[in-house]
């Protein structure tokens, strides 16, 4: 089926909706990301407000985001006849590649080292601020914070050593995993094994179906897998339910494979 009616999908869509997290700059972004990040990918506004007008986005809002991601260097838009089509630029295509590997992993990738960045003066505190912006590091406090991979190469006011932690206190995972994001992953999981039950049971879904669930679902995703790298078993919680959410977000999209935009375009 090619619209989007039918019990199942409003169930669906409302499990998958988070109205008080709905920035629609960002539902935006994530549907270029997973639908049309490729340098020739086009999508039109009429696709556009298709695929984010179930969420219960208003098209005047669409505008407004748009005008914001053009201004922010995210998309540049163009007319076809008329309508408006709207694509990534070099720049908005660059910061989707980077977080692309991190989203769609369906094994975590923890790094062999760790690095612990200690701040102590003026200085030092603003290099460590840079470096949370730049690279791949969490915040621990307002002077440390740790983080993978390589020594930054700009952090000679920073006392630097490998983490190679003995022991991992409570609070100290409390600080990377606080509970809104324990609750936001809880949560996506319930949400997720709920949608994957109603498609076993629901008609095959049209693309235009697809594309909103997939977006739903990636955006709820990032949320959570982008608020900090994949962590090794030490620093988690006993009852961390990451591993879990990821399985189910993938099972969730294998049944929903990403439809072409042409698709989307003929609906």
């Amino acid at each position: 089926m090619n619209d989007v009616s039918g019990n199942w999908f409003a169930q669906a869509v409302a499990r998958l909706t988070e109205p008080q997290h709905q920035r629609v700059w960002s539902v935006i972004v994530t549907v270029f990301g997973d639908l049309a990040q490729g340098p020739g990918d086009r999508l039109s506004g009429g696709a556009l407000n298709r695929i984010i007008g179930p969420i219960g986005i208003r098209p005047e809002a669409i505008r407004v985001a748009l005008h914001r991601l053009r201004k922010d260097g995210w998309l540049q838009s163009e007319r076809n006849g008329r309508e408006s089509r709207h694509f990534l630029t070099e720049f908005g295509r660059r910061q989707s590649a980077a977080v692309t590997p991190r989203i769609y992993t369906r094994r975590a990738r923890i790094a062999d080292d760790w690095y612990v960045l200690i701040a102590g003066e003026a200085s030092g505190m603003r290099t460590l601020d840079d470096l949370l912006l730049a690279e791949n590091f969490i915040s621990v406090s307002r002077t440390v914070a740790i983080g993978p991979g390589r020594v930054p190469g700009e952090c000679d006011d920073l006392l630097v050593f490998r983490a190679d932690p003995v022991k991992v206190p409570e609070w100290f995972r409390e600080r990377l995993f606080p509970p809104e994001l324990e609750r936001a992953c809880r949560t996506l999981l319930e949400d997720a094994r709920a949608v994957e039950a109603l498609l076993s049971t629901a008609p095959a879904p049209g693309p235009l179906e697809v594309a909103v669930l997939r977006t739903l679902v990636v955006h709820r995703w990032r949320r959570v897998v982008l608020r900090h790298p994949d962590l090794p078993p030490q620093y988690l919680p006993p009852d961390w339910p990451g591993e879990a959410c990821r399985d189910a977000v993938f099972r969730l999209l294998d049944r929903l494979p990403r439809p072409s935009l042409a698709e989307l375009e003929a609906v």
